[in-house]
């Protein structure tokens, strides 16, 4: 119901999971964030019109026009998959004909430890789109980025893999600051959760 009802809001196709398997060992198929997960994740989490998120292994770009319509902040989806990219423009084409603030939402087609942090990228999600040792290179990417330019950044995990966590809180500074049980909604699966690790 929910996925309809999002996707009809929005003007977007994000319905469909990807076909097949990435030609590349490290890079997960396409799945997207159920609408209802990201209701309870930002029920309780919140964005800011001033954060910059950015949305690791996109897909079409559900995350991205959840967050711009709710919460105005800018979003931008890296995608490695050139097919998805493409779904992801024609819904950001789509997409504003509804809507207003369209330049705050960029998708860019490229690897995920290639996409160059910014000093205004702060929040990061990830649904397992790659191997932890992908997900490692992407984070020391977000600490080099924090060196130079020193801010408040949050890692976003929706049905986290135990090799990220364990990374995380084993080699990095990043502390667990909350966790959003969804075993209410999709049963006694522990791995239903969003874990939000924080780098002050």
């Amino acid at each position: 119901m929910q996925e309809n009802y999002y996707d009809g809001v929005f003007n977007i196709k994000t319905k469909n999971d990807q076909k097949g398997f990435p030609d590349s060992a490290h890079y997960h198929r396409y799945e997207a964030t159920p609408y209802l997960a990201l209701d309870r994740l930002f029920d309780k989490y919140t964005i800011t019109k001033t954060d910059k998120v950015i949305d690791f292994g996109c897909g079409k770009g559900r995350l991205n026009f959840y967050i711009n319509h709710f919460f105005e902040a800018n979003v931008v989806g890296i995608e490695m998959n050139e097919k998805l990219y493409i779904e992801a423009l024609k819904n950001l084409d789509r997409y504003q004909k509804k809507n207003k603030k369209t330049d705050q939402i960029e998708f860019e087609c490229c690897l995920a430890e290639e996409y160059e942090i910014t000093s205004a990228d702060n929040r990061f999600y990830f649904f397992n789109p790659f191997s932890v040792q992908i997900f490692m290179k992407v984070i020391n990417n977000i600490l080099r980025s924090v060196t130079n330019a020193k801010r408040e950044v949050d890692i976003i995990l929706y049905y986290p893999a135990k090799e990220y966590i364990y990374y995380l809180e084993h080699q990095t500074s990043f502390t667990l600051k909350e966790e959003i049980a969804l075993n209410d909604i999709y049963g006694n699966n522990i791995n239903e959760r969003f874990l939000i690790y924080r780098l002050c």
